[in-house]
C-alpha cells in the first residue's frame, strides 16, 4: 500500500523517539536518567525494537525519527553510538529515520558529523545542549554548524528545562541556561540554510520559541516531551493558526507512549487541516519524506 492511499490514523510521523533498550537508558542516560525517572514515578525497563515498533503501529504511527546521544564529555556517560543508531535503521528501515548526534565538545565532532551524513547516511543531528554542557551561540561551534549546513540535514536542538538529574545535589552540575532557545536564534540567524528543529515546548521560555519560530523561517518545534493536557495555552494557540505550518508531533518515547499521546491531542480541539499538518505533514515536508 502507498504511503497517500494509507488512511489518516496510520500516518502519523514522531519526530521524537530514544532507544527502549539500555543503550540509552542505562549506559548514555546514567544516573541522570535514573533521577529523572525517580522523579517523576517511572521506570527504565528496557525492551525490544520489535515490541516499540508494535506499539507505535497500534497506534496508527508510521515513522519515528530515532536519534542519537554523545554527552561524553560534559556527563562521562558513553554515547549512543552512531553505528548503532545506523544499524537499528537499516533493520528497521520502513520505520526508523535515524538522526545522529556529535559531542561538540569532542576535537573530531566535524569529523563526525561529516562521516554520519556520507558514510552512515543518517538523515540529521540531535543536539541536548543542557547534557552536553555547551551554547549553540558560542562561536568555537560555529564550523561545526556551517558543516551540518553544508552536508544538508537538519538538526534538533533541545528547547527549555530538562528533567535529567531532577531534584539531584547540583542537579548532576547540568545547566538550565542552555536549553534557552534563544541561544538558537544566533545558530538560525547565521545559518539561514540550515533547517532547525527546536524539541519540546520550551518550558519556561515558551515565548520565546514562538517568536524565533515566528521570524525565523528555517526554525520549527515539536510537542514532544509533553502531554497535551500540559502544553502552555499560547503554544497550542499558536499551533493551531500562526505556525501551523511549523509544528510537529513528538513523544519522547519511552518517556511517554504514542497511543496516550495521540488520545490526547484529539481531545484539544484542532481542525483537521491543522491535525493533518501537526501530525505528518509538516514532518514529511522537514524530512523530505
Amino acid at each position: 500500500m502507498g504511503i497517500d492511499s494509507l488512511p489518516s490514523e496510520q500516518r502519523a510521523i514522531d519526530m521524537h523517539a530514544h532507544q527502549p533498550t539500555s543503550e540509552f537508558l542505562h549506559d548514555a542516560g546514567g544516573q541522570m536518567m535514573q533521577d529523572a525517572a525517580d522523579r517523576f514515578g517511572a521506570d527504565l525497563e528496557t525492551d525490544t525494537y520489535e515490541n516499540m515498533i508494535e506499539e507505535y503501529r497500534e497506534a496508527g504511527v508510521r515513522r519515528a525519527v530515532l536519534l542519537g546521544w554523545d554527552a561524553e564529555t560534559n556527563t562521562g556517560n558513553p554515547p549512543v553510538p552512531n553505528d548503532y543508531v545506523a544499524d537499528i535503521r537499516d533493520e528497521y528501515d520502513d520505520f526508523f529515520v535515524g538522526f545522529g548526534s556529535v559531542d561538540p565538545l569532542k576535537d573530531d565532532c566535524v569529523e563526525e558529523a561529516i562521516r554520519c551524513v556520507e558514510d552512515l547516511d543518517l538523515s540529521g543531528f540531535k543536539f541536548q545542549q543542557i547534557a552536553q554542557g555547551f551554547d549553540p551561540s558560542d562561536s568555537e561551534h560555529e564550523e561545526l554548524w556551517a558543516t551540518i549546513e553544508d552536508l544538508g540535514v537538519p538538526v534538533v536542538f533541545h528547547g527549555g528545562n530538562s528533567t535529567l538529574g531532577a531534584c539531584s545535589p547540583g542537579g548532576r552540575g547540568l545547566k538550565v541556561k542552555y536549553g534557552n532557545p534563544m541561544l538558537i536564534d544566533d545558530v538560525a540567524a547565521n545559518h539561514p540554510d540550515l533547517q532547525i528543529l527546536i524539541a519540546h515546548p520550551a518550558y519556561p521560555w515558551e515565548k520565546e520559541q514562538l517568536a524565533i519560530c515566528q521570524q525565523k523561517g528555517n526554525v520549527y518545534m515539536d510537542l514532544s516531551g509533553w502531554m497535551p493536557r500540559y502544553i502552555d495555552e499560547q503554544v497550542l494557540h499558536y499551533a493551531k493558526t500562526l505556525l501551523s505550518d511549523k509544528v510537529m508531533f513528538g513523544t519522547d518515547y519511552p518517556m511517554l507512549e504514542p497511543e496516550s499521546w495521540l488520545e490526547q491531542f484529539a481531545k484539544l480541539d484542532f481542525d483537521e487541516e491543522v491535525q493533518r499538518k501537526i501530525l505528518w505533514e509538516n514532518a514529511e515536508a522537514f524530512l523530505g519524506l
